[in-house]
């Protein structure tokens, strides 16, 4: 039989009714039968998207009756009848929030082929479209009457979560991301293989958005423009800001969300210290700066109307040096992130301090992290910052060969793949000889994404050319991430063994 099929999927309309009868009639002889032709042409007139059917040369095969619910009622206890009236109609609120799943139903010569796996799927895809909260369903566990001696219902539905006993319903919602969220007593008293119970099934539909106004609504496709910064001597702080505006100016034109500078990316003011030799001393002059930069790069981020991140500057506090990027969001705000680890140049050199505060920022266009050079090849960073619904990191750095670019590129290429997330290197390229330890720069600015069928095949959203001064462009779906950590063909976040391991910030 399988040679002949020719399936399709399309909504029932009223002139199914016979057709639907008779299979209703066979599947659930048990249970009374088919529903009564009025009731089938009041959830068609009521909610007709929500009535399904798989049909094989004009044969319905299989069906899924659904009705609108409220959420916050029908996801606590209930039974069966709160979804019908007296007359046997069933009650559909064309306000509510969320799918209940009615009836899915196969033929029983067309079993084996996982067809009821189709309903569910454009069931959900229903629930996506018509931006609902969630699909719940009763669910029968009809095999339980042969082991109600042995098990309670709790027992019974532990049994078939772990495999140890098959249940051609409950087993059937456990496979197809349905999730059981509580026990229902007397949901159908007529059942008796199910001896009255029902698991309550829910599946989220992680897309939902509330009702909101369009000014409010969340950004969904973020542009970032990342800025593959040429080192070169200047003659003035004025002339190297001049220099930024052209970029951010550049960045914007192309409606970017997000402009990212490198780390250090003003060093070359290092070359008007008056003790260039004096390394201690220069990098103390180079910070001198900073508190300008960051007001200058904040207006500039208001005026260009895109969020900047400023690469990184050093940042004299209580006469101690530390090394620190802001986020100059476009609505004027500032942030901060110092970076935690310290290299062993900037701690010898410098005397450059790690900073001891991690956070993800909430912007505009998704929430951010930033993770500066060295920082990203420590996993835990990433991790704690995953733990915090992280969906974009920057990680603006400075690296003089290549082996120490490559560092970055790894590890960074890596917290994308476990932390399902997208990732920002930008870097510096060019030379500064005038300038001690920094005469020499490699870098190749990139994008990595997670490493699933969503995204390219090599997970590189965009690269730049090595050593080549250039803006580099990349849009990034923040639904897709939603996408991965949910039903991606591995979950790293999910799947973490809690009750073997964390990490916990000190």
């Amino acid at each position: 039989m399988l040679e002949d099929l020719h399936l399709k999927i399309r909504n029932i309309t009223i002139e199914d009714y016979p057709q639907l009868k008779a299979l209703m009639d066979q599947v659930y002889a048990d249970l009374g039968g088919s529903w009564p032709f009025h009731t089938i042409e009041k959830l068609i007139k009521d909610f007709p998207e929500g009535q399904i059917c798989l049909i094989d040369h004009e044969q319905i095969v299989g069906v899924a009756l659904s009705v609108q619910v409220d959420y916050q009622r029908f996801s606590n206890p209930h039974t069966y009848d709160d979804l019908i009236d007296q007359k046997e109609n069933i009650i559909n609120n064309a306000n509510g929030d969320t799918i209940y799943g009615l009836d899915v139903l196969i033929s029983p010569n067309y079993r084996g082929y996982r067809l009821g796996r189709r309903l569910y799927e454009a069931r959900k895809e229903l629930c996506r479209q018509r931006n609902l909260r969630a699909i719940l369903a009763g669910g029968r566990i009809p095999n339980y009457y042969a082991h109600s001696d042995q098990m309670s219902p709790v027992e019974y539905l532990d049994a078939v979560r772990e495999r140890k006993l098959y249940d051609p319903i409950l087993t059937f919602q456990l496979s197809n991301d349905f999730q059981v969220t509580r026990l229902l007593r007397k949901y159908l008293p007529e059942d008796e293989k199910s001896q009255g119970y029902a698991t309550l099934l829910e599946w989220k539909n992680i897309f939902f958005e509330p009702e909101t106004t369009v000014i409010e609504s969340r950004k969904t496709l973020v542009r970032a423009g990342a800025i593959q910064w040429q080192m070169r001597e200047v003659n003035s702080v004025e002339e190297l800001l001049t220099q930024v505006e052209y970029f951010v100016d550049a960045v914007s034109d192309y409606k970017s969300d997000f402009a990212i500078f490198p780390e250090f990316f003003n060093a070359p003011l290092m070359g008007l210290s008056p003790n260039q030799k004096n390394q201690t001393e220069a990098i103390r002059f180079l910070a001198s700066f900073t508190e300008r930069f960051k007001t200058e790069m904040s207006k500039l981020a208001v005026g260009y109307n895109i969020n900047v991140i400023t690469g990184s500057m050093p940042l004299l506090e209580n006469e101690i040096i530390y090394n620190v990027s802001y986020l100059c969001r476009r609505d004027g705000t500032i942030e901060e992130q110092r970076k935690i680890h310290i290299t062993p140049h900037e701690r010898k050199d410098w005397i450059i301090e790690g900073g001891n505060e991690l956070k993800v920022f909430n912007t505009d266009a998704g929430r951010v992290g930033i993770l500066i050079c060295y920082d990203v090849e420590f996993p835990e960073l990433g991790r704690l910052l995953a733990d915090q619904d992280m969906d974009i990191l920057f990680v603006p750095f400075w690296t003089d060969t290549k082996n120490g670019y490559l560092r970055v590129r790894h590890c960074a290429q890596a917290r994308a793949i476990e932390n399902e997330c997208y990732v920002v290197i930008c870097g510096s390229c060019g030379n500064l000889p005038q300038v001690e330890n920094l005469d020499i720069q490699y870098a190749q600015s990139a994008v990595f994404s997670p490493s699933d069928f969503a995204y390219p095949h090599d997970a590189v959203m965009a690269e730049t050319t090595p050593n080549t001064e250039m803006i580099m462009f990349s849009d990034l779906d923040l639904d897709k991430l939603k996408l991965t950590r949910s039903e991606g063909s591995v979950n790293n976040l999910k799947d973490r063994r809690s009750d073997l391991y964390s990490i916990v910030y000190a």
